[in-house]
């Protein structure tokens, strides 16, 4: 059993410690702090002048849900098509439509676009009507890894449900099981306990690292309500080595 563990990272700072700590696979994305969007292709560039290592991209062009407009579906194709000339290993989609279902039909630019590389049905699977049959569809429409906190707001929350997706994988042949949200070496010692069929994570291991501005002026916030300037998120190499040891401990 191939045992994975992917780090999301949106820069190459964060690369350089997920690759250190022993990261298969990179998921590649911009904005961790809206949930990732797409990245920058120049960040793809400068990854790859110093690593191999596997990096599937994230496509998703905006915050919020994932019903898209056809304009919205026409750029992310675009995207996924220059994402590929800068080495991109494959990429991490969904769509649904307004019940809460995978919406294939809507996909087949992206699918079409990434025809050949590697694909993750991302969390979007989390918020549909039933994230059951949104697996099942993800697997005929020939995505082979699903990324999944089991419909809830962190993986542990959602043991059970992701437990049943586990079952599913074996008893069809389905896509990969990829856990994440909440994913650090305790949640991955835990979830081997009880589910030792479980081998794919999916983890930030971020830390903030305090910012080297001296001048701080104080009640000018530029993002999300909460956040500051002065601390930023990078991954944190000792966690994704924890992880790792936690994964190949079973």
């Amino acid at each position: 059993m191939t045992r994975i563990l992917e780090i999301t990272v949106d820069s190459l700072p964060s690369a350089r410690a997920a690759i250190a700590g022993g990261a298969d696979r990179l998921e590649l994305c911009s904005a961790l702090a809206v949930g990732g969007l797409t990245p920058y292709a120049e960040l793809l560039r400068q990854i790859r002048q110093e690593s191999t290592v596997n990096i599937r991209c994230l496509i998703r062009p905006r915050a919020g849900d994932f019903l898209y407009t056809g304009e919205e579906i026409q750029l992310m194709a675009a995207q996924i098509e220059n994402l590929r000339e800068h080495g991109a290993d494959g990429f991490v989609i969904g769509c649904l439509d307004a019940d809460g279902n995978l919406d294939v039909r809507a996909m087949e630019p992206l699918l079409n676009a990434a025809e050949g590389t590697g694909l993750t049905l991302h969390r979007c699977i989390d918020v549909s009507g039933d994230p059951l049959e949104t697996y099942r569809s993800a697997g005929e429409a020939g995505f082979d890894t699903v990324l999944t906190s089991g419909a809830a707001g962190s993986c542990l929350s959602g043991i059970e449900t992701i437990g049943r997706l586990l079952e599913l994988r074996d008893s069809r042949g389905g896509p990969e099981v990829l856990i994440g949200c909440g994913v650090n070496a305790s949640v991955i010692a835990a979830f081997l306990a009880r589910y030792p069929q479980a081998c794919a994570f999916h983890m930030s291991g971020k830390t903030d690292v305090e910012s080297g501005m001296i001048f701080r002026r104080e009640g000018v916030p530029m993002g999300l309500p909460g956040l500051d300037e002065w601390h930023i998120p990078q991954t944190d190499l000792q966690a994704v080595r924890a992880a790792r040891a936690a994964l190949n401990e079973k």
